[in-house]
């Protein structure tokens, strides 16, 4: 086993003190800094002989990113601990227990959070940006986790010669998606502006070098123009705090927009380099007391659109409102000449340091100390919501996550409450793989539907055709998504058994020459105790109800003695007279061959045989067949009386008519084809016309002409119709 020789064991360890000296004044506490020393010896013992893809020796890594974490991301004593230590558990099998009980329950959970973090596979975080970011945050239950990490990819880009091609690309990818939204939302601007100009040179490098090179072509034209621009600036305040008005010491800088803010001008402009006019940007910086702070900023705002025309869309006002972050700054946008822009940024020393570093430095200046770290409560609420302004009211000391996210086997980021089951995971993904989820494989482990989802779980969706959702399915679900889904299958269900149960009781009814009518239905209802008829035809369905106990009940209602007939029992015994007389009554019989009289059946109503009929006699002289139940009949019935006469069927065979029905229902994947197949293959029944519309909740309606011979068929392929899986309701309906 090799390790480090004396001159890289005496060049490790000048690094590892002077670094020291460097965070001292943000880390004096004697008893943190000796945490940090054992920190360091630890690491120094497991990675003995341990280097980098350049072949430097690894502790440089961990000094450095030591050195970025207090100084630049504004961290203190356990990030030190946590940048020696980070990554030992999986790189030298170290055990988490064993580094808890050594350095502290706090380190371990950075640790353990970065372990995590680090194991997120992210190659489609491009189409899961905000999703993978949340995951970062519920991963994490120390922010050092994350700013940690942020810490990381800044040594990363500056020493890209440490890493192999393929982990650099992926973590430029992150850096793209994920760490340059975080320190844009945290403030650190400074590091956010190194990160876009190593990811532009990493994704752009022929553009960038163009850019830069033109830059630097015409650095002493813009350095004359920064200075003509500038000097009136200084002349009127330096006036002003001569004659005793302002009561201030300011610097006044100057610079080019960086290269990738430059390029994003010409895309989103469309123009070349030399068309982007808005190139140059300065700052005033005021040193004066915290309570003249807002004042002199506002006047010095007022000189300077005084000296120059603004362009009042550009201004924004971050001193009044500041950011989340902490950031307070006025901006404002003035024209210099007709080519030229300048954007102005007016602020205080602590506005600016507090710009550099941004939530650290907040807190710095409020008087705590930094070395506490206490600005970190803040941070997760600042990622979390973007929409606050005031940063002293966004803490919440106590924060649990109420979110986890869940990886699909194709990497895809699904957010789910917590407590969220494999079935509502495969609700998540789609509905048909909800309803015949049959369990799941949890990171490679077989798991039933029912099981509770963890954080960061990589799952996938075992299905089964023969499965579908049950009532005891709504005690396994969490979200209200699935359990309204599982509730609608129920309902369909339900619906579907009903109408099968309505089919039967009506054909029964027929049978005994009782007719269906709402107190009939009623009477039952009322008789075995349910709330309505969906109900009564449900349980008929199902078999909870004898049809043949019904039976039993109405004709011991009937054949009562000595009891006076109710309205029902009136009805029935006047529609079996009614029907008696119409059937002995002379008919003309459709189907026939009758001389010198001409039929025709009704297009309003399109009956067809079997169905219960009425002939209606035209000027002409002819005849017309129409459904009793025509939307005509009435009308006809009440003004031509005279002109109707009894028809019954009789002969026709081998005959077509034509029939509409209407069809309801979800709009599954290939229903279409189902129905399709039962009209034309199982019934052998011609469609005339098709026509299907689908609404945004993911219902249809359709309506198909069809060519049907008689009743029971057109009957028979309505039923069929009805046991599609995804058919809610099918009538027929008059064209």
């Amino acid at each position: 086993m090799s390790t480090y020789s004396k001159e890289e064991r005496e060049m490790i360890q000048q690094a590892y003190e002077a670094m020291l000296e460097d965070i001292r004044p943000n880390v004096y506490d004697p008893q943190k800094l000796k945490v940090v020393e054992d920190a360091y010896q630890f690491s120094l013992e497991k990675y003995d002989g341990k280097y980098m893809v350049s072949g430097k020796a690894y502790l440089f890594h961990l000094i450095e990113l030591a050195r970025i974490a207090v100084l630049e991301v504004g961290l203190g004593y356990m990030s030190v601990v946590a940048a020696f230590l980070h990554g030992i558990t999986y790189k030298e099998q170290v055990d988490m227990g064993y580094l808890e009980e050594r350095f502290g329950k706090r380190i371990a959970t950075v640790l353990e959070g970065f372990d995590k973090i680090s194991a997120l596979q992210t190659e489609r975080v491009a189409y899961n940006s905000d999703n993978f970011r949340d995951l970062f945050l519920s991963l994490a239950e120390d922010m050092r986790t994350v700013l940690l990490k942020v810490a990381h990819r800044v040594y990363d880009v500056r020493n890209q010669q440490d890493i192999d091609a393929d982990r650099l690309g992926k973590y430029f990818h992150e850096i793209k998606y994920i760490y340059i939204p975080i320190v844009h939302r945290l403030g650190l601007y400074k590091i956010k502006a190194e990160l876009e100009e190593k990811l532009m040179l990493f994704e752009n490098p022929e553009v960038f070098q163009e850019i830069k090179s033109k830059i630097e072509a015409t650095e002493e034209s813009r350095r004359h123009i920064a200075e003509r621009f500038l000097a009136p600036i200084r002349n009127r305040l330096d006036s002003e705090i001569k004659n005793g008005k302002y009561k201030f010491t300011y610097l006044i800088k100057w610079r080019v927009k960086s290269i990738p803010s430059i390029y994003a001008k010409m895309k989103a402009q469309n123009v070349p380099f030399e068309k982007v006019y808005d190139l140059l940007a300065a700052r005033v910086i005021i040193d004066c007391a915290p309570k003249d702070e807002i004042e002199y900023c506002w006047c010095v705002y007022a000189d300077i659109t005084n000296l120059y025309e603004p362009v009042p869309e550009r201004m924004r006002d971050w001193i009044t409102k500041p950011k989340a972050s902490g950031y307070e700054s006025l901006h404002a946008t003035v024209k210099f000449d007709e080519k030229v822009f300048f954007e102005v940024q007016i602020r205080t020393t602590r506005m600016d340091e507090v710009a550099e570093m941004g939530q650290a430095a907040h807190y710095l200046y409020k008087g705590d100390k930094q070395s506490s770290e206490d600005w970190l409560v803040g941070v997760r609420q600042v990622l979390e919501n973007p929409e606050l302004v005031s940063l002293e009211n966004s803490y919440k000391k106590n924060y649990k996550s109420d979110k986890i996210f869940i990886f699909t086997p194709e990497g895809d980021l699904k957010q789910l409450p917590q407590g969220s089951t494999v079935l509502d995971f495969a609700y998540e993904i789609h509905t048909k793989v909800g309803e015949t989820c049959n369990g799941a494989k949890i990171n490679g482990r077989v798991v039933p539907i029912r099981q509770v989802l963890t954080n960061g779980d990589r799952v996938e969706i075992i299905t089964n055709k023969k499965q579908s959702p049950n009532a005891d399915w709504l005690n396994w679900v969490a979200t209200e998504k699935s359990r309204n889904k599982i509730r609608r299958f129920l309902k369909e269900q339900e619906l579907k058994e009903s109408e099968l149960g309505k089919g039967l009781l009506h054909r029964r009814l027929k049978n005994w020459k009782i007719p269906t009518t709402e107190d009939t239905i009623e009477i039952l209802v009322k008789e075995f105790k349910l709330e309505n008829s969906l109900q009564l035809y449900h349980m008929i369905a199902t078999e909870k109800i004898d049809i043949q106990a019904i039976k039993h009940f109405l004709d011991e209602e009937l054949e009562k003695k000595g009891m006076k007939v109710g309205k029902v029992d009136q009805e029935i015994v006047e529609t079996n007279k009614k029907e008696a007389n119409y059937e002995n009554d002379e008919c003309l019989s459709i189907g026939e061959d009758i001389k010198n009289v001409n039929y025709k059946l009704a297009k309003c109503c399109n009956p067809i045989p079997g169905d219960r009929v009425f002939g209606f006699v035209t000027n002409e002289g002819n005849i017309t067949i129409h459904r009793v139940n025509c939307p005509n009949a009435k009308s006809l019935q009440e003004r031509y009386g005279y002109r109707i006469i009894k028809v019954k069927w009789n002969g026709i065979e081998n005959g077509v008519s034509q029939a509409t029905i209407r069809i309801y229902g979800n709009n599954l994947h290939g229903l279409l084809g189902k129905i399709t197949k039962v009209v034309s293959e199982d019934m052998q029944v011609d469609m005339k016309n098709v026509m299907f519309n689908t609404d945004k909740e993911g219902f249809f309606e359709g309506k198909v002409v069809l060519q049907i011979s008689d009743i029971e068929s057109l009957e028979q392929l309505m039923g069929k119709i009805r046991a599609i899986e995804g058919i809610l309701e099918v009538v027929r309906i008059d064209e």
